[in-house]
């Protein structure tokens, strides 16, 4: 059986150690650590991100700011905010809540924050300096695993990594961050042959495609490390992961659970981020 990898008791334990890193920045800087969220539209999901994202501000000391645009909002609105947001001292990080309505091109709205208030890692030049492996702001979601995996002794050095999942958010960065640590990655997509075969070479798996239960048992390798980043619904309408957790559970060495697992890690490097980025301003 199993080590289920507890990421709720990691973000907790992180959060701590950021609550005081923030206090630290207010005696010494005389301010607040500042973190803008900008919110267009009314995507129910995005709402429920949202207000996560300012309840860990409240825990862990930063002051946030929220900005709702409505559906509508023109392309020079947000800009416009964006630009008020980067000129503003007090403002450390900038974030932009995805989705954005179809008629915003996000790829332009990202650009437009600059890398240094960047704190969800998606800029260019936060993805190229983690392609070249030099220090910078990460991908929360990747860099959230990659502290599970350093809190468990789980060290990827030499090992047989797969990434399931391609995506700029998790897949792309979550491989970048595992050979930047010295393992052998590989990773797959809708379009990889024998994917069954590549997933069960894998010494450490870390599954994010959105398919509810897609990874087997027969997919994973005895002793393997899994990492289910997934948040899906299964056939009874219950919260589950990419990974049946049931079957997977009694080959891996460790597992992340859905939830409990990865989703908690997500918002607390989003506030390891903005603290970051406010002690390099």
């Amino acid at each position: 059986m199993s080590i289920k990898i507890d990421g709720k008791a990691l973000a907790q334990e992180l959060r701590v150690s950021l609550r005081e890193r923030a206090l630290e920045f207010k005696k010494t800087r005389g301010t607040e650590i500042g973190l803008a969220v900008v919110l267009v539209g009314e995507d129910p999901a995005s709402q429920v991100y949202v207000r996560n994202k300012i309840k860990a501000c409240e825990e862990v000391g930063i002051k946030s700011y929220s900005y709702h645009l409505p559906q509508d909002a023109s392309r020079e609105q947000v800009l416009s905010l964006i630009d008020e947001l980067v000129a503003e001292e007090n403002v450390h990080g900038i974030l932009v809540q995805l989705p954005l309505p179809k008629h915003l091109n996000e790829q332009e709205i990202l650009r437009h924050i600059p890398p240094k208030k960047d704190v969800d890692g998606f800029c260019a030049e936060n993805v190229g300096n983690l392609a070249m492996n030099r220090e910078t702001i990460v991908a929360c979601t990747p860099f959230g695993v990659m502290k599970m995996l350093e809190k468990y002794g789980i060290d990827p050095k030499g090992k047989t990594a797969v990434v399931l999942g391609r995506s700029n958010i998790v897949g792309k960065p979550m491989a970048m961050l595992l050979l930047n640590a010295d393992a052998t990655v590989t990773v797959c997509h809708s379009k990889t042959e024998n994917l069954q075969k590549v997933c069960a070479s894998a010494d450490i798996l870390v599954v994010a495609i959105g398919k509810a239960k897609f990874v087997t048992a027969d997919m994973v390798k005895e002793g393997a490390v899994v990492i289910d980043v997934g948040m899906d619904r299964d056939e009874n309408g219950k919260l589950c992961g990419d990974v049946d957790f049931e079957a997977v559970e009694k080959k891996a060495s460790y597992i992340t659970p859905v939830p409990g697992g990865v989703g908690p890690m997500t918002i607390t490097m989003l506030m390891y981020n903005t603290v970051l980025a406010a002690f390099r301003s």
